[in-house]
């Protein structure tokens, strides 16, 4: 049985938070339409929208598969904000090749995309539309909750807390992808107006001072419901934060990075014992999951978010059932770039090699043809006891966005890099740890004098692949575009090239720079 998730609380449509009705300040003549004006009478409603602030990151309308989609413009399957993040970051890399042909897609490990392409658009108004469904949310609570029952306060403060979160969270991909953005608040009216476009330092510092600011307000680690967010998941994103700090501010901040990794190491979360467990239909189970994305077979469906990412992985003469689903879509497969950073892919020796390679070949001719490099068997639909969740189509698996594993490699590079606060021997003993749930011995271990930089940006491929990290570490690493590492296909060519450093970020797409011309191109993509 899936532990309770917060999206099964309740899914309502988000009414009527409409410039019209706020700025006239006038209640719908209708009485058995919801805005933001009433809705709120109801205690329960507080964390129904909550609930619909998380499933945000999952699902791509208010009825799901198909019929009410949030965004427009793009297929509602394509549309969801964990479709278009793992798209944007895992494709451009090395870990990630897609064979379908839709326009735009294969811009990405072509690194050749423009303002105008449609995925790339799909991302940025997916982190909009969230930003603003937040933004309403946590205005409602400012304006409302002076008027709450003291117990309803309580609640509702942590809510907030959550919800700055969720936004922070929002603005950090948008500072790590987009760079410097529009940018807008609670503060800012409703309605029809051009936002400024805020500098990526100005937005370091506003992601920054609100995760400082909700840390006392967010529930203690693992005290929150499953799938809700505590101050595990803060500290983890701070620590992500200052570990690219050189990037999006050009100052390193490594030692902070070093002090919220330790927050998060020290508090009750822990290394799971079954790697492959980590990414199973019972994967809330796992005490090492820190922050996922929920997904359930029967109460969040979708054709984006989990669903795609396991049945597009699935192909050849892979077996649907072995996955728990009811078919392959013949979509992703990965580079021989990753596979050759396992000393053994047969996943005999290192666990975590977990590469299909019947019929499918290590090097790709045609992007296009799924046999074309070797399948990823990492996510599945089975449970770890071996039976299929509870839906062959829509999947009970959860996205892993923040897990200890990727915490324990984050302190491990910050002391590489010069941060203070850990030691050497304490890196390597957390890596060690990881090696060896890998192995199921020590015979992967590492020594002191094997730890650098080159062992743990390839470590990072080996533990993390497929979960949305590789774009923003070959950024960091000076990696993504540059000639000192090719892999096959990137840049559009078979043996790899170097590309345009502008493609380091995401461009802010045409259709906003003509709709707001106060903005500025993002550098290198002209007007």
């Amino acid at each position: 049985m899936k532990r309770y998730k917060i999206f099964s609380i309740a899914f309502i449509a988000l009414m009527a938070i409409t410039a019209c009705v706020k700025d006239l300040d006038v209640l719908p003549p209708d009485p058995n339409i919801e805005t933001s004006a009433t809705l709120y009478d109801n205690p329960e409603a507080w964390k129904m929208v909550l609930a619909k602030c998380y499933a945000g990151l999952a699902v791509s309308g208010q009825q799901g598969p198909a019929g009410k989609p949030d965004i427009s413009d793009i297929d509602e399957g394509f549309s969801t904000y964990l479709r278009q993040f793992w798209c944007a970051s895992e494709l451009p890399t090395d870990e990630a090749v897609i064979s379908w042909n839709d326009a735009g897609l294969k811009d990405y490990h072509n690194q050749n995309w423009s303002s105008t392409n449609p995925f790339i658009t799909a991302m940025y108004n997916r982190i909009y539309y969230q930003l603003s469904l937040l933004n309403e949310y946590i205005r409602a609570i400012n304006d409302k909750i002076g008027g709450l029952p003291t117990a309803l306060q309580e609640e509702v403060t942590l809510y907030r807390a959550e919800a700055r979160f969720l936004r922070a969270f929002s603005y950090w991909h948008a500072l790590d992808m987009f760079g410097s953005i529009p940018f807008v608040t609670e503060n800012d009216p409703v309605g029809a107006f051009m936002p400024e476009q805020i500098s990526r330092a100005d937005l370091f510092a506003y992601i920054e001072s609100e995760l400082l600011d909700i840390e006392d307000d967010l529930a203690e680690p693992g005290a929150n419901e499953y799938g809700r967010i505590d101050r595990a998941a803060a500290w983890t994103l701070l620590a992500k934060l200052y570990l690219n700090a050189e990037v999006y501010i050009g100052s390193d901040m490594y030692t902070e990075s070093i002090t919220y990794c330790k927050n998060v190491i020290g508090s009750t979360y822990s290394i799971d014992p079954v790697y492959a467990n980590l990414f199973k239909a019972d994967n809330q189970n796992s005490n090492e999951i820190i922050f996922p994305v929920e997904f359930d077979g029967n109460n969040t469906r979708s054709w984006g978010g989990m669903t795609f990412i396991i049945h597009a992985a699935v192909g050849g003469k892979m077996s649907a059932a072995a996955f728990g689903i009811d078919g392959g879509w013949g979509g992703t497969r990965t580079t021989s770039a990753l596979v050759n950073k396992f000393a053994d892919p047969s996943g005999a020796t290192d666990k975590r090699a977990m590469f299909f390679t019947d019929g499918q070949t290590l090097e790709i001719a045609d992007l296009s043809t799924f046999t074309d490099g070797y399948a990823i068997t990492k996510f599945s639909n089975m449970t770890s006891a071996g039976t299929a969740g509870s839906n062959a189509t829509y999947v009970d698996t959860d996205f892993p966005v923040f897990r200890l594993a990727d915490v324990y490699l984050m302190f491990a590079e910050a002391v590489l890099r010069g941060g203070t606060g850990g030691s050497i021997a304490d890196a390597v003993g957390y890596v060690n740890e990881l090696r060896e749930r890998a192995y199921g011995n020590v015979s992967g271990n590492i020594a002191e004098a094997d730890l650098d930089l080159d062992f743990i940006i390839d470590e990072r491929a080996r533990e993390l692949y497929w979960e949305g990290h590789r774009r923003t570490d070959l950024v960091r690493y000076g990696l993504l575009t540059s000639a000192s590492y090719l892999w096959p296909w990137k840049g559009g060519v078979a043996a790899g090239m170097a590309t345009d450093s502008k493609y380091n970020l995401l461009p802010i797409p045409a259709s906003d720079l003509g709709a707001n011309p106060t903005l500025t191109p993002t550098p290198g993509y002209g007007n």
